[in-house]
């Protein structure tokens, strides 16, 4: 069953300002609830085109979008790959061959469904073989991780993309533990690195293997490198007046969302307490659409708790 709440869906897709007879691409299909959304706003002319590198999510989403296939290209590949996929489909380009399009939906992290299937490997809340992969053709897998990768390279991505501030103590265990027996499965590197971290520290935060499994799914995945150079491929892609929506789900995406964004917007001179950019400053390639990122209400917390993280920035090509 894939069952998956879409977060700030209603806000992201709104943030596009979508035209019937538009372009648009949504970076990140997952359970497909922002295309459903983007897609029942195109007419016969409009067009979405959709990326997953997940074979399951690729098959729900044409049940899901049945209603609106005749306007929906579906595209098996990691969003890094945008710029080249977007060349090879009949769409409008300009002078100098770039795809033009009006709207791109990045929606980060991982969908429900793979996090909740157990054989998937992400969670430590299920004993399952380490694989955290979310294209299973790639050969990186967590275990190769855990049990080939150094000491240093283990704490370095465990510092680096989880922010784990016991990342030596914790892959120091690692290297002890898997001298013994190889590590497999996540109830075995959970406990790990359980056993690692003060008990003081465990008992406050949640649970102890949160970061160190966020670490490890974004090094299996590149996430982070991923996404900085489809966040440079948007920009380029996007026609004029287009817009880039980005929902992340820690600091270091929404960081990097951020400095992209200010690398290429103007600078403004509208009073910092203004919630938006009235000055047009246009001596940038983008504006932002809102000063701030938007985040979840109290209401959407309510029904989805994995939203709680999640703040959406969006950003505008300039004429």
């Amino acid at each position: 069953m894939f069952h998956h709440i879409t977060v700030l869906k209603k806000e992201s897709v709104n943030g596009l300002n979508v035209k019937p007879d538009g372009i648009y691409v949504d970076c990140t299909l997952g359970g497909a609830g922002h295309s459903a959304l983007i897609a029942s706003g195109l007419n016969e002319q409009g067009r979405l085109i959709a990326f997953d590198q997940d074979d399951i999510a690729l098959s729900h989403a044409k049940s899901t979008l049945a209603a609106y296939m005749d306007r929906v290209i579906l595209v098996r590949s990691n969003f890094r790959h945008m710029e080249l996929e977007l060349r090879k489909l009949p769409i409008p380009k300009n002078a100098d061959g770039l795809p033009q399009v009006d709207g791109i939906l990045f929606d980060l992290g991982v969908s429900s469904p793979q996090f909740d299937d157990a054989d998937r490997g992400f969670s430590y809340n299920h004993d399952a073989e380490l694989d955290m992969r979310m294209d299973r053709n790639e050969p990186l897998t967590a275990k190769i991780i855990v049990n080939e990768w150094s000491e240093g390279q283990i704490a370095r991505i465990l510092q680096e993309y989880g922010e784990e501030k016991f990342a030596r103590r914790i892959a120091k265990r690692i290297i002890e533990a898997r001298n013994n027996e190889p590590i497999e499965t996540t109830g075995q590197l959970a406990e790990i690195v359980k056993q690692a971290i003060p008990a003081a520290t465990r008992r406050t935060g949640g649970h102890p293997a949160k970061r160190s499994f966020q670490a490890l799914r974004i090094a299996v995945n590149d996430e982070l490198g991923a996404f900085e150079d489809a966040l440079e491929q948007a920009i380029r892609c996007l026609a004029p007046l287009g817009r880039v929506a980005v929902i992340t789900f820690h600091s270091l995406e929404d960081r990097i969302c951020k400095q992209t964004f200010a690398k290429y917007v103007g600078k403004c001179t509208c009073p910092s307490d203004f919630p938006l950019c009235v000055c047009g400053n246009t001596n940038g390639t983008l504006k932002l659409v809102n000063r701030k990122p938007l985040v979840p209400t109290e209401q959407e917390l309510e029904l989805n708790p994995r939203a709680r993280s999640s703040k959406l920035r969006i950003a505008e090509k300039m004429e």
